[in-house]
């Protein structure tokens, strides 16, 4: 009976410590959606309508959001190429280089997003120190366009995703255990089949969360597009500042809120559903 009413007060001390989270989410969080969502759903005369969302999803809008979805990839996939090869390289660093490594990707971080894309613009300018090196080095077709393109924003933005990516894949190599590469050695396999067959798997989760946060951070992300992509590369993000601030089109806009809301929702579904799945198939192996 004690430990009954023990725990029985425990829940109510948690109960009550969770009306203020509770609250927080449901004015800051649920209540803004709400919002949003009705005004993505009234028509011009204040009734229902899906007209915004059938715009959205035609004409110029519609390639707007692709070529969002495909620079969202783009730099998801690069931000784990490249962040790959970093955690790696820190993993197997000493802890004291491993902290001196981790502070020189993250410092940067801190700095205003702002800062970085104008010293972005001034690298990848037409005179820039990566167009300067390359004409120096006479590499055919130098100077490129680097700026005010897809290749601009795509580098741009992997530039502002890539701590993220580090961060957490570092975390998981630091966790994979030495001994199991060190068996699959000592069984004759090759170093390619050790990173394939061991490796691989044990940092997949990693990857996996890594490559659906850039994406996800990627899709609503608007200072490094709109400033490196120009007019002539457009993003949702920016689209919907075009819409807010200079067409008063205030129902559009929140049509493509939702749009993205829904697309970040289904990326966290599916990684959700992987999870779920290696879990399921991680508890038949070990019941055979």
């Amino acid at each position: 009976m004690k430990t009954s009413a023990k725990r029985g007060h425990r829940s109510r001390i948690a109960l009550v410590n969770a009306v203020p989270v509770t609250v927080f989410l449901l004015v800051l969080f649920v209540y803004p959606i709400i919002g949003v969502l009705s005004l993505s759903l009234e028509g011009d005369s204040g009734g229902f309508t899906f007209h915004w969302y059938i715009d959205a999803l035609s004409g110029v809008n519609l390639s707007v959001l692709l070529s969002t979805l495909r620079i969202s990839a783009e730099t998801a996939v690069l931000s784990l190429l490249v962040g790959f090869v970093l955690a790696h390289a820190i993993a197997r660093m000493r802890p004291v280089f491993a902290a001196l490594a981790m502070l020189i990707v993250v410092v940067p971080h801190f700095i205003s997003a702002l800062v970085r894309t104008y010293g972005w613009i001034i690298m990848l300018g037409e005179h820039g120190l990566i167009n300067t090196l390359l004409t120096s080095a006479h590499v055919p077709g130098a100077p490129f366009s680097l700026l005010y393109n897809e290749t601009g924003v795509v580098i741009g933005t992997t530039s502002v995703m890539l701590p993220y990516t580090v961060l957490i894949l570092q975390g998981v190599m630091r966790g994979v255990d030495g001994r199991l590469l060190a068996a699959a050695a000592g069984f004759g396999a090759s170093r390619l089949t050790i990173f394939r067959r061991v490796y691989l798997p044990l940092v997949a989760p990693g990857i996996g969360t890594a490559g659906l946060l850039s994406f996800i951070l990627c899709l609503g992300y608007y200072i490094t597009p709109a400033l490196m992509g120009g007019d002539k590369q457009t993003v949702v993000a920016a689209l919907i500042d075009q819409q807010v601030m200079k067409q008063d089109q205030w129902n559009s806009a929140a049509a493509f809120g939702v749009i993205l809301l829904l697309l970040t929702f289904a990326g966290l579904g599916v990684l959700g559903l992987a999870r779920l799945r290696r879990k399921r198939t991680h508890q038949r192996r070990s019941s055979s």
